[in-house]
């Protein structure tokens, strides 16, 4: 029998003060953002902490600077090379992590995604991957700021419930095992992936859905461990502490758990009726309020359950069920699927600003004009106010007239899925473009910005002296609603 391993709770992110809630970032996605839109997304939703499944460089170059906390991941298919080479690690470190620090705030890395589960032969070598990370991390004096993990399955506990006698699966004992070794001395956590939704649609009715949803139970049907007599208020409670308990089998009771993927699916298939929005909103906005709270399981009350919502934007690319691609708590175009519940903490995701979308600066100037005939004309946008005379004619330049052409359509049109590019001359900001008495559709600024006039206002001028080649035809205007739904499907 192993001896018995403690060590103290002190890592910098999971204070008794500081529980967060962050989301990962998938990039199955057909109309993905640039990383410039997604980042502008994650700071106008007050997101602190990201979880990249790789680490695209775009993305890290795009979070510099912003202080969000950022997770990068190492692929399945890098794994084994990075097992097998120390060099091959170093490399890796040095271009993905290295290089970007400290102007983007990385502080972890997670290895692999559920590598015992999803790919079992590569199981052996898992441990030895971290490892060899986690070297070329001392190498470069970032191990303190960066921890080595690996996200896992709870499928790797057989039987969860009830927590207090949960197990790690026998087959990779000795896996786990060294797992937990390097997380106890590495100082690094516990990363779980953990969905009610399947614990649910999975459980043949064992457990009622409000549990599954964080509602509150009626006391004949709260769920009780018969050994312990805790009560579990939710099962992702449960789930986190059949975790603890199956490393307590190990004697492994020091490593907290940071809960990197759990969320619910808003839309599903004839055959997954628990898809809905109404059950997603419900999830992860108790979710939240959970979190936030600060307070752990029963077993941890002190350790909060800092947690990785799955995930921001639907991967509509990804294969399987339908379900399986609609997991997004945001669209595209940053709004949200349904209301996000600002309650639990100021951390944590908000719906309260307001964001715009106006032309990018380095757009060539007969895109912006394709860009600004359809918003004028198809895209039914209220282009009056930029004809000669009016508040937004001037500056009269063919960016100005797009940008508010761009942003009428969009604060019109987001909410049933409209996005924020017209063939990528678009981008979205949180700052109000309104000025003088040209006032942008979504603003709260009803005095504008007196006497300013938009960066570029003396800039070049179109050569038919109005930006209005524009002068669609009215023909355009009063394109019928059911056509334009046409062109948005």
């Amino acid at each position: 029998m192993p001896l018995k391993i403690k060590r103290p709770l002190k890592s910098k992110c999971l204070c008794s003060v500081c529980a967060f809630i962050g989301i990962n970032i998938g990039t199955d996605v057909s109309s993905m953002p640039s990383a410039s839109e997604v980042v502008s997304i994650i700071k106008t939703h007050r997101i602190t902490h990201v979880r990249l499944y790789d680490a695209d460089s775009h993305m890290l170059k795009a979070l510099a600077d912003s202080g969000i906390e950022v997770t990068v991941g190492v692929t399945n298919e890098e794994v084994l090379g990075i097992g097998e080479s120390t060099s091959a690690a170093a490399a890796w470190v040095n271009k993905n992590v290295a290089s970007y620090v400290p102007s983007t705030n990385i502080t972890a890395i997670a290895v692999g995604s559920e590598v015992l589960t999803s790919i079992p032969h590569a199981a052996p070598i898992l441990v030895t991957a971290m490892n060899n990370l986690h070297k070329a991390l001392v190498a470069s004096n970032l191990n303190f700021q960066v921890k080595v993990s690996s996200p896992q399955s709870l499928d790797i506990i057989p039987e969860p419930f009830p927590p207090s006698t949960a197990a790690f699966n026998s087959s990779p004992n000795s896996t786990v095992y060294q797992l937990l070794q390097f997380l106890n001395s590495t100082n690094s956590y516990f990363m779980l992936n953990a969905y009610p939704y399947y614990g649910y649609t999975n459980g043949n009715g064992i457990f009622p859905i409000d549990y599954a949803l964080f509602k509150p139970l009626p006391s004949v049907k709260q769920i009780v461990d018969p050994n312990t007599l805790f009560h579990y208020n939710s099962m992702l409670d449960a789930m986190v502490d059949a975790t603890y308990y199956s490393m307590d089998a190990l004697n492994f009771s020091g490593i907290p758990i940071v809960v990197t993927e759990t969320g619910w699916p808003w839309q599903g298939g004839p055959n997954e009726p628990d898809a809905t929005v109404e059950n997603a909103g419900t999830f992860i906005n108790y979710l939240i309020r959970r979190v936030s709270n600060d307070s752990g399981p029963p077993s941890r009350p002190n350790i909060p359950i800092n947690t990785y919502i799955y995930e921001l934007f639907n991967e509509d690319k990804r294969p399987g069920p339908i379900s399986e691609k609609n997991w997004g708590v945001l669209y595209t175009n940053g709004t949200a699927v349904f209301p996000l519940s600002l309650s639990g903490s100021s951390q944590i995701m908000g719906n309260a600003m307001t964001v715009f979308c106006v032309a990018k600066d380095d757009a060539s100037e007969d895109k912006l004009q394709d860009g600004l005939n359809w918003a004028c004309g198809q895209g039914q946008a209220n282009c009056t106010v930029i004809q000669s005379g009016q508040p937004c004619y001037l500056p009269n330049n063919i960016k100005n007239h797009a940008s508010y052409a761009y942003n009428d359509y969009y604060q019109r049109m987001h909410t049933v899925g409209a996005t924020c590019d017209f063939d990528g001359t678009a981008t979205i900001t949180t700052n109000d473009p309104s000025y003088r008495s040209c006032i942008f559709t979504g603003s709260s600024n009803s005095s504008a910005r007196e006497g300013l006039l938009p960066p570029g206002a003396f800039g070049p001028v179109s050569p038919l002296g109005e930006s209005m080649k524009l002068l669609v035809s009215k023909v355009r205007y009063v394109i019928s609603a059911a056509c334009l739904l046409i062109i948005l499907l």
